[in-house]
């Protein structure tokens, strides 16, 4: 052939669609697609071969590289909240307040640390899973001798120099090179987990046979695809697409996609930009109002400064950074469960419906036998007999370099000593066409007679078999009740024949004796049973989506417990008549998702989003991208296809759904220590805040020194630490921890008004009680008298507000007590201590603590009322925090 080679090149857009087929359009056959590469069943010349290799490029998979280190530190400045403190600390040290400014940046490069450090972790942990493309082919190539094509040969050659128009070979075990349509094909079944996530090998056929009905790329017979393998069989194949053009190639480049914001990403955005908002309106009004009250100018700035970095939760970062780094590495270690990005581990937590496939998590990658029915529906052991004769002496004769999956599970529940009573002559394979299997064995104690035990599809068996009609449409309704049910069905038929020398062929499978049925189903993963329950107890629910038969699934299900209402299952062809607003309602009440593509997977988790849920999806084939894409959180285990690693939040060392209850135990310990932190930090710097403005403009002086200020801060900043290590009460982990602004706003609110009203109660007993004419010490024991109680108090909130306050009798007390203890006695001491003066404090007298002690027990009981009523509208709404 001499016309222009019809080759994708780089940049060209052309992918393996182009050249074997098209979603929508009919099949190209077999001389249009070598027609469009520009070759033939001989393969190409080393010429045409070396050519086309210098314009598509080498075979091999664009590399993902990991991020650096120092680039995951800059991105970690990207956070809002961090930019807002480095925007503090500027001011600081332009009004010359070095030691905020210190602070400030010192926890800035702290928690940019802490997350560059676990994520560059997490991406070496990843580092060296790549070994799914073959490195040597089988191919045809001919040479050219004085411009006549020479007999083709059979070479080896490197997988990166095939092109476009190859011939290539494959048999059992091969890893199949690149995209290929199938020029022949002998008992071909091939494996593609690492692109569908399916364990069962899938048959294929050169043949034009139509794909399946809703089916996607993946389920067209004369297609296979670079990352799959051959179970059995062999074939002859031309290469359609190579290197960036190929399926898995197209993968690796929606991974590198951006990503949209997470959900923990929202929802601490939302909240940073609230608080944003106060800390650059804070400073301005405290200059204002200063000069418009008491005629201050610029000498109020830095107070005004250290005001809306009172307002600042300033250890947001390294809080946020320590819990989630401490329960991602915690996974790591015990669980082997790698989480790539920090923030993940928040939306593990905060997952609430859980996606997934049956195959490999609800159920094992194998089947079992359930029942052998005889010709009357009846149980019928004789049947499972013949079953496992025909298994055995296709594995012994056929040349299978493994059991199928559907004969393994048939000879482990046979009784393995009646299978030596028989002596097998010869076998006829399965193939996808006649969806039949033969063995032929001698019959014991009757010379000169071979059985022939057939068994396979039911359709397939029946046509061969000698019976009256009205019996095989009965058999027929039988099988079909069997499949309905959940349960795979084989057909199994025996024919006595003369004993001869000769070959036995695909014609002797005729005037067969009808002998039953064979049912296999799933078996049950055995950890899925009690993680079901765990995810229950934790409020999450459990959606299947499967490209299998709805009733197979349902089966699972009802196996294992989870209840499928009768309008509980939704098919493909029902979805794809469903609006948008449709499916987000009835995605709430479904619970199994069949014959789902991967587009159906994405738009079903994009539906459960719409619905305010939080969506975890675990999948692990090229084909779950999409979904693993749209999911709050992507879930892949070790053993996935690279590009679904890639594109996952979380890795897993097993597809084992107990592996993600510990994922999201961990998800939820981490998020409530982080929203308990957020909800007493807040309210307590809101009523501080309020209380230092009131302060501002009814005293003649400074409430408060910038240097008490910082020193305040300090103290509260080293004692919230604790957060980070505290045990959350049981009952934070029964339910996502919700990070919502506008509920957190309310909250802070609420309890930042009870903080003022204390601390200007304090100023009172300052003002009328403590105020000593003459002396003038007023300043110092106001300062003095206000840091006291200020520490207390936050120190009572601390231990009051957190969440799941109530502990075991007997239970050591946590490292949150400790801080908290810690933080009252630096209240008491600090001012009459040598330190005291350096700070502007003094001591104070007794009389103040009677007083303060009398304004902390009303405060004591004002929280706990607030507090129970809090909770009380909590569980109303069935939510944490």
């Amino acid at each position: 052939m001499s016309g222009p080679v019809a080759v994708p090149t780089p940049g060209s857009g052309q992918s393996a669609a182009a050249v074997g087929h098209r979603p929508g359009l009919a099949v190209p056959s077999v001389l249009e697609v070598l027609r469009r590469l520009d070759s033939g069943p001989r393969g190409l010349t080393e010429a045409q071969a070396e050519e086309r290799l210098a314009r598509a490029g080498a075979n091999t998979v664009p590399a993902q590289r990991a991020a650096s280190w120092p680039r995951l530190f800059v991105r970690s400045l990207r956070d809002p909240f961090t930019a807002v403190l480095l925007c503090l600390g500027v001011v600081s040290a332009a009004v010359f307040a070095w030691g905020t400014a210190s602070v400030i940046l010192l926890l800035v490069v702290v928690s940019c640390v802490l997350r560059a450090s676990g994520e560059h972790r997490a991406d070496r942990s990843m580092a060296g899973l790549r070994e799914l493309v073959a490195t040597t082919a089988t191919v045809l190539r001919r040479v050219d001798d004085e411009g006549t094509a020479a007999t083709p040969t059979v070479r080896e050659v490197p997988v990166a120099e095939l092109v476009p128009g190859d011939v290539v070979r494959l048999g059992p075990g091969d890893l199949v090179p690149a995209d290929v349509r199938l020029l022949r094909a002998s008992g071909l079944t091939v494996h593609q987990a690492a692109l569908t996530g399916e364990s069962a090998p899938v048959a294929k056929c050169a043949d034009d046979t139509p794909r399946r009905a809703g089916g996607g790329v993946f389920d067209q017979p004369q297609l296979c695809f670079q990352g799959s393998s051959v179970a059995s069989g062999s074939a002859t194949a031309v290469v359609t697409a190579t290197g960036a053009h190929t399926r898995f190639a197209a993968a690796h480049g929606r991974v590198s996609g951006r990503a949209e914001a997470s959900a923990f990403d929202r929802s601490v955005h939302g909240i940073s930009w609230i608080l944003i908002r106060f800390m650059l309106l804070t400073p301005p009004l405290v200059l204002m109002a200063n000069a418009a009250l008491r005629g201050r100018g610029l000498e109020t700035l830095p107070f005004a400064v250290a005001v809306a970095v009172g307002l600042t939760p300033e250890m947001l970062p390294v809080i946020v950074t320590t819990c989630l780094a401490r329960g991602a590495s915690l996974l790591a270690r015990t669980h082997r469960v790698i989480v790539k990005r920090l923030p993940a581990l928040h939306d593990v937590g905060a997952i609430d419906v859980l996606c997934l496939d049956k195959t490999g998590t609800l159920t094992q990658d194998r089947p079992v036998v359930d029942r052998a029915l005889g010709p009357g529906g009846q149980d019928d052991s004789g049947v499972l007999h013949w079953a496992a004769v025909n298994a055995w002496w296709n594995l012994q004769l056929a040349d299978l370099p493994a059991p199928d999956a559907l004969d393994e599970a048939i000879l482990d529940a046979a009784d393995e000593d009646t299978l030596m009573a028989y002596d097998g002559t010869a076998a006829i394979p399965f193939d996808p066409r006649r969806r039949l299997a033969t063995a032929v064995v001698r019959t014991p104690g009757r010379l000169g007679t071979h059985t022939l035990v057939v068994k396979g599809d039911v359709e397939a068996v029946l046509q061969r078999c000698t019976l009256p009609e009205d019996d095989r449409e009965r058999l027929r309704v039988l099988a079909a009740d069997q499949a309905d049910g959940g349960l795979r069905v084989l057909a199994v038929a025996t024919a006595e024949r003369p004993a001869r020398a000769r070959d036995y062929t695909p014609a002797d499978e005729r005037g067969l004796t009808f002998r039953g049925l064979v049912t296999l189903r799933d078996a049950l993963a055995p950890t899925a049973v009690d993680a079901l329950n765990v995810f229950n107890e934790r409020g999450v629910t459990v959606k299947i989506l499967t490209g299998d038969h709805p009733g197979t699934a349902a089966r699972a299900c009802r196996d294992l417990g989870i209840p499928v209402a009768e309008d509980g299952v939704l098919t493909a062809d029902r979805i794809d008549g469903l609006t948008d607003a449709d499916l987000a309602d009835l995605a709430r009440r479904t619970t199994v998702f069949a014959r789902c593509t991967p587009e159906h997977k994405a738009r079903i988790i994009r539906a459960l989003q719409t619905a305010g849920h939080t969506v975890g999806f675990l999948g692990d084939g090229v084909n779950d991208l999409p979904a693993l894409r749209a999911a709050d959180v992507g879930i892949a285990p070790r053993g996935a296809a690279d590009v679904a690693r890639e594109g996952a939040d979380v890795v897993l060392a097993e597809k084992d759904l107990t592996a993600i209850a510990h994922a999201i135990r961990a998800g939820r310990h981490a998020s409530g220590n982080i929203a308990t932190y957020l909800h007493i930090t807040l309210s307590s710097n809101l009523g501080n805040v309020i209380a230092m403005l009131s302060a501002g403009l009814l005293l003649p002086f400074l409430p408060m020194l910038p240097a008490q200020v910082l020193v305040q801060n300090l103290c509260f900043d080293a004692a919230q630490l604790a957060f980070a290590y505290d045990r959350p009460h049981p009952s934070v982990l029964r339910r996502p921890t919700a990070l919502r602004p506008r509920d957190l706003l309310r909250f802070i609110t609420a309890f930042g008004v009870i903080n003022a009203t204390a601390d200007l109660a304090t100023f009172g007993i300052l003002a009328f009680a403590l105020h000593g004419p003459g002396t003038g010490d007023d300043e110092a024991v106001f300062h003095s008298g206000w840091f006291t109680e200020n520490l207390l108090t936050q120190a009572l909130v601390m231990l009051l507000l957190r969440a799941g306050r109530h502990r075991v009798e007997g239970h050591r007390p946590g490292p949150l007590t400790w801080a908290a203890a810690a933080l009252a006695a630096i209240g008491l001491l600090l001012p009459p201590s040598p330190l005291g003066p350096w700070l502007g404090l003094t001591a104070l007298p007794a009389v103040y603590y009677l007083l303060l002690t009398a304004v902390l027990v009303l405060y004591i009981a004002v929280l706990l009322a607030g507090r129970a009523r809090y909770e009380r509208r909590r569980a109303e709404r069935g939510t944490t925090w």
